[in-house]
Formats: structure tokens, C-alpha cells, sequence
């Protein structure tokens, strides 16, 4: 087998040409790829019995890549989302093999044919806005940690903002004082934008700003840890935990639901849709580089009326009826 389709060059200059030079990807997006080619590197070596280093890239076969993907939603439990980001990272490195070595354009392209998988649309993972406030009223307000805690909730809760936008703004990207308060959130990919900052947000920040001595021109963390360091995407999981563990008390529901702090950026989306807000507003609101994400929380919505439609159907024929099957009254 000749050398060019030894995989090690291949992944090399992938790595240092396509994603960090021609494409400019973020560390985040280098470090996600990276894993998920890991992975696949890993699963095929065990499958095929070989040494990583000895794999060719005709090793990574259609076949094979269809493999490990199953085996993410199979044996590891992965969701589709995860499934499908993983197929993105493989798809971009065999974009870049068959760019980079017509040789090998037959097994890219075999490959690439491998389509996203279509996900269940999940119409139950957001939170009210009584949910919402439960989560941000959690906090103990006397203690330095509980005040920022709820600026932390508060300012997923009200911008909509990724975790890691969150934990990466600066007391420069804020700008409280002008007449219509906003903060600069750095996106994926390099997409930043301007989100507007309400005034119960602005209070929030302003004091914790004061409270740690911060000037609110200067490019210091907002948001920091126990070593008063910025704070980790470990840490901002905690948050909500914390604040889950605390709120479950006033609303028992919300053990059910699966919180992280994510939610809060699909709760907004939810609201914004339900008040009338356009879906391109959303999009830019959220960063989504594709009003297609954007659309979900459409699509979710319209599930949500015919749940509850079919829900008050079967109420309808259950109190005209008791002899209905399923009925419970």
C-alpha cells in the first residue's frame, strides 16, 4: 500500500492546514474534531485488530464509519446531535483527503455520502418562565457565592447565551450605561454579536462588577471560579445543579426534567417564538449560523399544540365516555 494513504500524514495536515489555517477554526471546533477522529481512529484499530499508526485510510471504509456510529448510539447511549456532530468532524477530515489526495477521492466520497441522521424532535426540554425564575431565585443571595450564582442563571435565563459565551464575556464586552443596555457575546466560529441586556440583568452585573472592584471597561472574567480563576464549563454545570438541588423544594417537577445549562438558552428560544418574535430575529439572537437550526424551536412548537390537542381530545372523550379505554377519571 502506498504511503500517501497512510493516515498519519493525512491527519497531520488536516489539522495544521485545513482547520487551523483555511478554515480558522476555533480551539473548541479543533479540540471537538480532534476527538471525534480519536475515536474513530480507536474503534477501527480494535476492529480491525492493528496499531492506530498502521491504519490506512482505506481501513476507514463506508462500512466501518457507519459502524462507529452506531456504536455511539448503541453502546455509549449517544444522541442523535452527537451522533451527527461526530459524522460532521469525520465528513470535514475526508472533505480536506479528498482535496488533498486524488487518489483516495473514491473511499472520501463513499464517505461523505453517509447522510445526518434525522433526530426526534425533544418538544419537552425547555423550562416555563415559573421554572425559569425558580431556577434563578434558588441561589442564597447572602453569600458571595449565591449572588453570583443568580447573575450567572440570570444571564443564560435572559441573553440565550451558550455556555461558553457565557463564561468567556469580559466586563469590557458589556456596555450597561448606554440608553439601551448590551453585552458582546463571541460565538462559534468566530460569530460574535450584540444581544440586548435587560434591566433586571443589568442590576445583577452591576453589583457583582462592584462587589469584585471591577471597572466595567476592563477585559477581566465576569465569571469566576473558587480559585478566582474564569469559570469552567464544570463549574457553570454546577451552578445549575446547585440551583436545581435547591428549587426541586418549590417545584417538585423539575426533578423530571433533564437541566443543564443549555436549557435555559432553548427556554428563551421557546418564549421568544411564542411571543410572535420572527425566526430570523431568533437566529441572530442565538447565533445560529442557519435558520434551519433555528427552526426546531418552530417545529417543536407546532408538536407541542398537537400533543396537547390530542391530550384534550382524549379529556373530551374520556367525560363523555368513562367506559374509554385508558380512562382514568
Amino acid at each position: 500500500m502506498s504511503e500517501h494513504l497512510l493516515l498519519a500524514p493525512l491527519l497531520e495536515s488536516y489539522f495544521r492546514r485545513r482547520l487551523t489555517k483555511q478554515r480558522n477554526a476555533t480551539p473548541a471546533t479543533v479540540a471537538s474534531y480532534r476527538d471525534a477522529l480519536r475515536m474513530l481512529i480507536l474503534f477501527a484499530a480494535a476492529r480491525l485488530r492493528k496499531k492506530p499508526a498502521a491504519l490506512a485510510l482505506e481501513d476507514l471504509d463506508r462500512d466501518l464509519v457507519l459502524a462507529f456510529l452506531d456504536e455511539l448510539e448503541e453502546k455509549r447511549n449517544n444522541a442523535v446531535a452527537t451522533r451527527n456532530a461526530r459524522l460532521a468532524a469525520i465528513r470535514s477530515f475526508f472533505h480536506h483527503v479528498a482535496a488533498a489526495d486524488p487518489a483516495s477521492f473514491g473511499v472520501a466520497q463513499r464517505v461523505l455520502t453517509i447522510p445526518i441522521k434525522r433526530a426526534h424532535i425533544e418538544v419537552t426540554h425547555h423550562l416555563t418562565k415559573a421554572e425559569v425564575d425558580a431556577l434563578i431565585a434558588a441561589p442564597d443571595q447572602r453569600t458571595s457565592r449565591g449572588r453570583r450564582d443568580r447573575t450567572f442563571l440570570l444571564f443564560l435565563a435572559r441573553t440565550g447565551a451558550r455556555v461558553s459565551e457565557a463564561i468567556g464575556i469580559n466586563a469590557n464586552d458589556l456596555q450597561l450605561e448606554r440608553q439601551h443596555p448590551q453585552v458582546l457575546l463571541h460565538g462559534k466560529g468566530r460569530r460574535d454579536r450584540v444581544i440586548p441586556v435587560p434591566q433586571d440583568l443589568v442590576l445583577a452585573l452591576t453589583n457583582l462588577l462592584g462587589e469584585r472592584g471591577i471597572a466595567k471597561h476592563e477585559p477581566r472574567p465576569i465569571f469566576i471560579g473558587a480559585r478566582h480563576e474564569r469559570l469552567t464549563r464544570f463549574g457553570a454545570t454546577h451552578i445549575v445543579r446547585r440551583a436545581v438541588a435547591k428549587a426541586v423544594a418549590i417545584r417538585p417537577d423539575l426533578a423530571d426534567k433533564p437541566i443543564s445549562p443549555h436549557i435555559f438558552r432553548h427556554s428563551l428560544a421557546m418564549k421568544l417564538l411564542q411571543s410572535g418574535v420572527d425566526l430570523l430575529m431568533i437566529q441572530a439572537w442565538l447565533g445560529h449560523a442557519q435558520v434551519a437550526t433555528t427552526h426546531r424551536y418552530a417545529a417543536a412548537d407546532v408538536e407541542m399544540m398537537r400533543n396537547a390537542r390530542r391530550a384534550s381530545t382524549a379529556i373530551t372523550a374520556c367525560v363523555s365516555d368513562p367506559t374509554t379505554p385508558f380512562c382514568n377519571c
